[in-house]
């Protein structure tokens, strides 16, 4: 194919935002996922610049002749290739402080033909597919043709073509997609991970006892429940007697709708004994119905096993996904299951009732928030909340964030000068006595669900703004439009950080915890040895699966 086949003005766009894909973010990307960053990024460089070449087309009827088309084609040529040459040499020094940041060890070599190939493979790939779309479009002009005016066929086949495709997307496609996802992640969900086994002890749901089918908890509610530490865990770690924790889980096919899971959670949590405990914790899912362990593990350590645990899945699709199709049944499963653990925990005697904590991680947290109308609500109703990672779109923790003290920075907001709900992101942000305040979000500066917005595409943020995280880059600059597709990017690709970066949470929760809801006699010794030991936990968890083939 000859370059007369591809735009001037889409080439040279094209190459300025591919070469902008290697500018420093937030997570370190190895060099598969950042060959697809520079090809899709050229590609939509691509297409703006031929939009800007139609533009200026269409307003002055203006196209180069030949011999000008060809100067500008060697000038690009001489500047365009030692300016991807330099990007890519600046990407490898860059990626390279990235990972540090971050803690992760840098490659070697950042393998740049072998990024150059991939882009150029994505780059190709969606052109054909943008190219498929133009074909259709002039098809349609050509039948509109003879019925309309010239200036009139062209725009009017664009929008035809527009609308068809979006009430595809509103309808047989989203159906369609839905199904498809369905397809796809409903038998994930229908399995058992190997080494989960049905729990006996009548304190969890899913036993021989409960009122919620083991076969029905689904993959992540079976892990939920089956993988609970027992007394004789609980018991080595603290040096006294413990008790079984109680975890009582409702999956997608335990009962119909949202309102009938949480009832039925709550009556099985009346029969395992979970309103006995001391203190009772909600746990709102992402999601597949995945519930952070240490979220939970942490309490159940904290307080020797005299816990219990209620949850429920909304979804089996993975929560990027969940959120696209239908982010409502998400905050409709937060606001239902708390609503309905609250109804039952308040018409206990006040002497009588358990601690009530609430907690939730990434798109848990947008589904918990639910529940609450504002702050004053969130504190009266609960006795201790933490949260992990809440994405930038969530209520509360967006009001907080904006209606935080002069001077705190929005990687690290105090609100209201922490008296009722705290920020943390490591231990030294825990400037008081333990149990000194009501709520607490954990949040990582380098993590990017916290900072996705789309208000990044237009207005510098203040993270960025303001003095940045220990481990953001500070050769991160916000450049419009660039910087939103950056961290957009950095999505799918901070998970491989470890825990304490990016969107990873572990030992924090302890941290959230001892915020919030300790024990009576908590030490920071305590503290250190349950950050060891959920570390340990997880280690353990990640061993097992790759041992196994298992997606942790």
């Amino acid at each position: 194919m000859s370059l007369s086949t591809y735009s001037f003005a889409g080439v040279a766009t094209g190459l300025l935002l591919g070469c902008a894909s290697f500018t420093p973010s937030l997570a370190p990307r190895n060099w598969l996922w950042q060959g697809v960053v520079f090809g899709l990024s050229a590609l939509a460089g691509y297409a703006l610049g031929v939009f800007l070449g139609w533009v200026v087309h269409a307003a002055s009827g203006w196209r180069p002749s030949a011999v000008l088309a060809r100067r500008l084609w060697t000038g690009l040529a001489v500047v365009g290739v030692p300016l991807l040459a330099w990007s890519l040499w600046l990407g490898q020094e860059w990626q390279h402080e990235i990972h540090q940041l971050n803690g992760v060890e840098p490659p070697e070599s950042y393998a740049w033909f072998r990024i150059l190939v991939v882009g150029v493979v994505v780059f190709s790939m969606f052109l054909a597919v943008a190219r498929g779309f133009r074909w259709v479009v002039r098809k349609v002009s050509w039948r509109l043709a003879p019925i309309t005016p010239d200036w009139l066929a062209g725009p009017l086949a664009f929008l035809i073509v527009v609308l068809v495709l979006g009430s595809l997307n509103n309808g047989l496609m989203r159906k369609g997609f839905v199904a498809l996802a369905s397809s796809v992640f409903e038998p994930v969900n229908n399995s058992t991970d190997v080494g989960t086994s049905q729990p006996l002890t009548p304190r969890r749901s899913g036993s021989p006892a409960s009122l919620i089918p083991w076969d029905s908890l689904g993959r992540e509610g079976r892990n939920f429940v089956a993988r609970a530490p027992g007394a004789e865990e609980l018991s080595a770690f603290s040096g006294e007697g413990a008790e079984n924790p109680v975890r009582v889980y409702a999956g997608l096919q335990s009962a119909e709708t949202v309102s009938e899971r949480a009832a039925l959670a709550v009556e099985d949590l009346r029969r395992a004994g979970g309103f006995d405990r001391e203190v009772l914790v909600v746990a709102t899912s992402t999601g597949t119905g995945y519930v952070a362990p240490a979220a939970v593990e942490a309490v159940e350590y904290m307080y020797n096993g005299d816990t219990a645990a209620v949850s429920l899945q909304y979804s089996y699709l993975p929560s990027y996904l969940s959120l696209l199709v239908d982010s409502e049944t998400a905050q409709e499963a937060g606001r239902e299951l708390f609503d309905h653990v609250y109804e039952a925990w308040s018409q206990l005697p006040e002497g009588d009732r358990p601690e009530l904590l609430v907690t939730g991680t990434s798109l848990g947290v947008f589904g918990s928030e639910a529940a609450f109308d504002d702050g004053d609500e969130l504190v009266r109703r609960t006795d201790g909340v933490v949260w992990a990672g809440a994405p930038n779109f969530s209520p509360l923790r967006t009001s907080f964030v904006d209606e935080r003290d002069p001077g705190s920075p929005e990687w690290r907001p105090v609100y209201d000068g922490g008296r009722s709900i705290r920020f943390i992101s490591d231990p030294d942000d825990l400037d008081g006595a333990p149990g000194a305040a009501d709520v607490a979000y954990l949040q990582n500066g380098s993590d990017p669900v916290v900072h996705w917005s789309p208000r990044l595409a237009f207005a510098k943020p203040d993270w960025l703004s303001e003095p940045t995280a220990p481990n953001v880059s500070p050769d991160m600059v916000w450049i419009p439009v660039v910087t939103f597709w950056q961290v957009t990017a950095d999505l799918p690709s901070n998970y491989g950080v470890p825990f304490g970066y990016g969107h990873r949470y572990l030992g924090q929760y302890v941290d959230g915890w001892v915020a919030v809801a300790p024990p009576d006699g908590w030490s920071e010794e305590d503290s250190d040895r349950l950050r060891k030991k959920l570390r340990q936990l997880q280690s353990d968890r990640e061993q097992l699966a790759e041992l196994l083939g298992v997606d942790e």
